[in-house]
């Protein structure tokens, strides 16, 4: 695991645009695990630029998002779909056939969930994925308490994590209560990883992050630490509590 300080929030996307430029240059049949939320809203800005002026394409690219909300239709405002189609997908030369997102609408939510790692295993599985990291320490939407080996699976969100996303939607209950997310095993057969952190909200857990030299269940990211190419990149604010 490689830590990567930064100043600030601008500074974190820039690095984290440098490492997927370089490895999108390098192989531009790269596929890509992709994160939603605020985090890598700066990297996807980066993105769409490259692509706008013509320093970057992503014609023979594919990417597998981490997660979608259960319940949520593709062109629900507050779906990951819709999330990535705004920030990125709309923006960019990546063909419609080319990105994959688990439905949170499927009449069967197990049968997705093993559509969805066939899908990816099919593809030959992801080269880079980008990472952030919420306030329990959970990635994707893999929870305190997620096996090690878990595979792409529908999880109950914690009210913890309810609570950190009601803040997108007009009202509380209107939170899903449930996602489907790649498992902690899908992540970590990931060739490379980018773990993205920003802002005092994530201090707590970064500290505990950094504290751990191994997988602890109470703590989902620390699942990190039994992969060999992983690139931390954090802001000052995020690492307030680490000692350097």
């Amino acid at each position: 695991m490689r830590l990567i300080r930064v100043k600030d929030y601008a500074a974190m996307s820039d690095e984290a645009f440098a490492i997927v430029y370089e490895r999108m240059s390098a192989n531009p049949k790269l596929t890509l695990g992709l994160a939603t939320g605020s985090t890598p809203v700066g990297l996807y800005e980066r993105l769409v630029s490259a692509v706008q002026t013509g320093k970057l394409s992503f014609r023979e690219a594919r990417s597998f998002n981490l997660d979608e909300y259960v319940g949520l239709a593709p062109d629900h405002p507050q779906s990951y779909a819709y999330f990535m189609r705004e920030h990125l997908f709309d923006h960019i030369d990546l063909p419609a056939g080319r990105w994959d997102i688990p439905s949170g609408i499927a009449p069967d939510l197990d049968e997705e969930c093993a559509r969805y790692e066939a899908a990816i295993e099919a593809a030959g599985g992801i080269d880079l994925q980008i990472l952030g990291i919420g306030p329990n320490g959970h990635i994707g939407f893999n929870e305190p308490g997620t096996p090690l080996e878990s595979r792409t699976h529908v999880v109950e969100l914690t009210e913890s994590t309810r609570r950190a996303n009601a803040r997108f939607f007009e009202r509380p209950e209107e939170v899903p209560t449930h996602a489907i997310t790649m498992g902690l095993g899908t992540i970590l057969r990931a060739r490379e990883i980018i773990l993205l952190a920003s802002g005092e909200s994530k201090a707590e857990a970064m500290a505990k992050l950094l504290s751990l030299s191994d997988f602890d269940p109470e703590l989902p990211a620390s699942a990190l630490h039994r992969h060999p190419e992983v690139w931390v990149i954090a802001d000052e604010a995020a690492l307030s509590r680490v000692r350097r």
